[in-house]
């Protein structure tokens, strides 16, 4: 765009985020001084209402004593001024205008983030006003995902695969996604898609455009959800099911989605149908649909909608009755080209899943964050697929993930310290100097950059096992060998700071006392001395340090789910999700799970949805709104759960109704006490000490369906 138009005649369009309740709680609590770790558990538990945040403090009882307190008494009147005000600046996430003339002659700029790029400091609804042509560029991590999997899938097997004929009526695909087996897959993978595909069963293309428009706000709040499920399952099984429509002139319109409103194309369709709008009436009506605070414009539009539909013979309860399924679009939903391209994807994904499994995880770890999973959970469906996820290994490793035989190999770009750049060097001197083949080998050939608290990482994590010594063993030779780190992170942005006030473009670090940044200048003559700690035994590392470790390091675990290690020991009663199937339905039961998601759907009226894993598989738990007032604090906060509550089945979808939820806590009495970390045959409870250093390093969540909440 601005190779063809000009720097000067394209920029970027802003929004202005508002203060909303977490970022009021922790920039004012800081501002008023308030304790850091009170703030950091108020922003995680606040769930305000009517009575803001004042009544939110009442409510919990660890705050209900703090209202007494002038500052805190400050505190809730300020948020509930402050909530809602602009924030900052930022940039759309697709938004670009283009002029005539000179940007800098319309409209107020500053420069973007993005170098080279300009940001108009105009939303995108006062770029509209203003008549500019608005272009919104979606990128899209999926495409990115296909693409690198077709050139892994031609590197690997000689030949790449064709997507565009691919067989797109193949009954084995779409028998995998009417499983529910969407787990990674474009737009299908979330907890509501998974539980509709069940019931809707897509089997084709026009049936996938559908299923992935449906879960919208727009249909979820205009009705259109369950009235189309019901009438897909009654033509299943009577094929001369006649569809109802609320009004005989919707037929045209709403033929192809069951008399429901699905597409935002639709929403036009009606309402020249059924109320005789122009073409110029339904422009207006679409641009008030896509709007910020559209409803109010969408009214506007209901006295020529009622007096049209009259004319048409529509009485008015029907009449009022389509117009609120109209309006109720200004939440968002899709046109049907949006959706078909969507339902496309989701397609090409399902194929290459089935037909090309590892090339399709490998390229699936390489390009996250997407979707609604983490890499934890994705990492566990990769291996209900017989997909080995592999640690990191300094020989075999490349910088991002890589397919090694059948399985996928984790990159050294994925290890916590690390980062694209180091991984680059090291990876280029292996491939350019040979293998490494021991520690000191290693620490030679590569950079002081590569600090020592970057090599343990990968020494925890397993990337130097195939040097053939133990884990501590090597921890405790780089330690030898580098000693301890001479420069402060504090230190080190004084000095980077200094060299920009005095124009040095890059400062060398004084790494470990050098001057220089490469240890290979450094070369050192080992004299034959003998090692007096030659002959120390260094301990193995248990299954427990070794997952504990990889969460921390890597934010997954490869091999293992964490109940693997402590079965035994969950709540007296807890119930595998395997079990699920052969369960009565209204079965009470008691579950256990990571905590994967959690969501509140502003369309639930306060229902919570949380999706958990156990060693089976998924568990999907509602909790009621006056069960989440009395759990609260566990709901929102907690990383592992137990979840007692009643079995609900229908057909191949199960949902645990909570009545009841708490942290989990492993039972002392089940079994003798397991070695403690780190300490061969000594008796402690390990099993306690390793759950808890996992609170610590959790698996990574979807909180309230926002990627902020993923850790």
């Amino acid at each position: 765009m601005y190779e063809r138009y000009g720097h000067d005649h394209v920029g970027l369009v802003c929004t202005f985020p508002t203060y909303r309740t977490r970022s009021i709680v922790r920039e004012l609590g800081k501002a008023l001084s308030l304790p850091m770790g009170d703030i950091e558990k108020l922003a995680k538990l606040a769930d305000p209402r009517e009575d803001g945040i004042a009544g939110e403090l009442a409510r919990l009882v660890d705050f209900r004593a703090r209202l007494d307190a002038a500052p805190w008494r400050a505190f809730a009147e300020l948020t509930d001024e402050i909530k809602g005000l602009p924030r900052h600046v930022s940039q759309h996430v697709g938004g670009m205008i283009i002029s005539s003339r000179p940007l800098i002659e319309l409209v107020p700029l500053e420069p973007a983030a993005w170098e080279g790029r300009v940001l108009c400091q105009w939303d995108k609804d006062s770029c509209d006003d203003a008549g500019f042509i608005k272009i919104d560029f979606l990128a899209l991590g999926m495409l990115s995902l296909i693409e690198e999997a077709v050139e892994l899938i031609a590197d690997r097997h000689g030949e790449a695969p064709d997507l565009s004929r691919i067989d797109y009526e193949d009954e084995e695909i779409y028998d995998r996604i009417c499983s529910g087996d969407t787990v990674g897959l474009f737009q299908v993978e979330s907890r509501a898609q998974i539980q509709m595909l069940r019931r809707v069963r897509p089997r084709n293309l026009a049936d996938l455009a559908v299923q992935v428009a449906i879960v919208r706000p727009g249909p979820i709040v205009g009705g259109a959800v369950n009235p189309y499920v019901r009438r897909r399952e009654r033509i299943r099984e009577d094929p001369n099911y006649i569809i109802p429509y609320d009004h005989p002139l919707l037929e045209e319109a709403l033929g192809e989605t069951l008399g429901v409103i699905i597409f935002q194309d639709q929403v036009l369709q009606v309402c020249r149908t059924l109320a005789g709008f122009t073409d110029g009436q339904a422009e207006g009506l679409r641009r008030a649909m896509s709007r910020k605070r559209s409803k109010e414009a969408l009214l506007e539009y209901w006295e020529a909608f009622r007096e049209g539909a009259e004319e048409r013979g529509v009485n008015l309860t029907t009449a009022q009755k389509i117009f609120e399924q109209v309006v109720a679009f200004s939440e968002f939903g899709f046109p049907k080209s949006h959706a078909a391209a969507f339902g496309l994807l989701a397609f090409q994904s399902a194929w290459l899943r089935e037909r090309y499994p590892t090339e399709y995880y490998v390229s699936l770890f390489n390009n996250q964050p997407m979707g609604f999973y983490s890499l934890d959970a994705i990492g566990r469906d990769a291996r209900r697929h017989d997909i080995g996820v592999r640690l990191p290994d300094l020989n075999l490793s490349g910088v991002r993930c890589v397919a090694e035989e059948e399985d996928l190999r984790v990159g050294l770009g994925f290890v916590r310290e690390w980062g694209t750049d180091v991984a680059e060097l090291v990876v280029r001197e292996r491939e350019e100097q040979g293998t490494f083949l021991s520690l000191p080998d290693f620490l030679r050939r590569t950079p002081a950059t590569l600090k020592r608290g970057a090599i343990e990482n990968l020494i925890w994590v397993g990337g130097l096992d195939s040097l053939g010594l133990e884990r501590r063993e090597l921890l405790w030779q780089t330690g030898l060998w580098l000693g301890p780190e001479t420069e402060t992170e504090t230190q080190r942005r004084r000095r980077e700071m200094a060299a920009s006030r005095v124009g040095v473009a890059r400062a060398r670090a004084p790494i470990r006392g050098r001057v220089s940044t490469d240890r290979a200048d450094h070369y050192q003559t080992e004299l034959q001395f003998d090692d007096p700690f030659a002959d120390i035994a260094f301990a193995g590392t248990s299954d427990m340090e070794r997952l504990t470790a990889e969460y921390r390091i890597l934010s997954f675990a490869a091999k293992h789910h964490p109940f693997a290690l402590v079965r035994d020991r969950l709540p007296r009663g807890t119930v595998s999700s395997e079990m699920f199937d052969a369960l009565p339905n209204k079965s009470e039961v008691r579950v256990a799970g990571i905590v994967v998601a959690r969501q509140r759907p502003q369309t639930a009226r306060g229902y919570i949805f949380i999706l958990m894993e156990d060693e089976a598989g998924p568990i999907n738990a509602i909790v009621r709104p006056e069960i989440y007032e009395e759990c609260k604090s566990a709901i929102r906060l907690e990383p592992f759960l137990q979840i007692d509550g009643m079995l609900q089945k229908d057909g191949a979808t199960f949902n645990v109704l909570a009545t009841f939820v708490r942290a989990l806590r492993l039972e002392r009495d089940r079994m003798p006490a397991l070695p403690a970390p780190g300490r061969s045959g000594a008796v402690d409870d390990g099993a306690f000490a390793y759950l808890d250093t996992l609170r610590q390093d959790p698996p990574p969540t979807m909180s309230w369906g926002c990627g902020g909440g993923r850790r």
